[in-house]
């Protein structure tokens, strides 16, 4: 009797643990460990003194709709331009199975009307699904690979890209307490790389 007691309770403790990943609640620590260190304001400002091939850009990952589920409004931008950034995007962060989580990549239709407003991240509530679009493909997925660390890439070739004569994008990350590695290059349809750091990606550092 104690036996078969004590299989069923080892059953319904996997079950929950299960429950919980495919959920996305606020119980899995992982997917909540990895937000959190995704958001912040970062500048690749450091990298750029040392090898003057690499721009300094400013990146914002600001939390949003958070009764919605875990996104970040991000804008990208040269350091001098930050009221004119060149990338705007929306990331949706999920678990994709017990070991992958995934950070879905989305446009906003009207992105300027978006600029600045991670100053007032409550004015995204608003956001309905006709306001933004999914880049199917493009997302990117990522592996815990120990405390406070994370990693991954998009697909090989699953990320279409029309910017500067490209066919595909590809993306590489790995995320830290106190900085993001990031390398997006974009491919034509030989598999010539048409754009994007080409030595290795940019260095975000967490500014404080």
């Amino acid at each position: 009797m104690r036996r078969t007691v004590l299989v069923l309770f080892v059953a319904f403790v996997i079950f929950s643990c299960k429950s919980t990943y495919q959920s996305g609640t606020t119980k899995d620590a992982d997917l909540n460990e990895l937000v959190t260190l995704m958001q912040g304001n970062y500048s690749s400002e450091k990298q750029s003194i040392q090898d003057t091939s690499y721009f300094n850009i400013s990146l914002r990952m600001v939390p949003i709709m958070k009764s919605k589920g875990n996104y970040l409004y991000v804008e990208q931008a040269l350091f001098k331009k930050q009221d004119k950034p060149y990338r705007v995007r929306i990331y949706k962060v999920s678990r994709r199975n017990e070991t992958e989580f995934a950070s879905e990549i989305y446009t906003l239709k009207n992105e300027k009307d978006w600029i600045g407003r991670w100053k007032t991240p409550e004015d995204f509530d608003a956001l309905t699904e006709n306001d933004i679009e999914l880049k199917t493909g493009c997302e990117v997925i990522l592996k815990r690979m120990k405390k406070n660390k994370f990693s991954g890439s998009t697909g090989e070739k699953t990320c279409p890209s029309e910017l500067r004569g490209a066919s595909y994008a590809t993306s590489k990350v790995t995320i830290t307490p106190d900085q993001i590695l990031s390398w997006d290059q974009g491919f034509d349809k030989d598999g010539k790389q048409v754009w994007g750091a080409t030595k290795a990606g940019y260095i975000f550092d967490k500014l404080k």
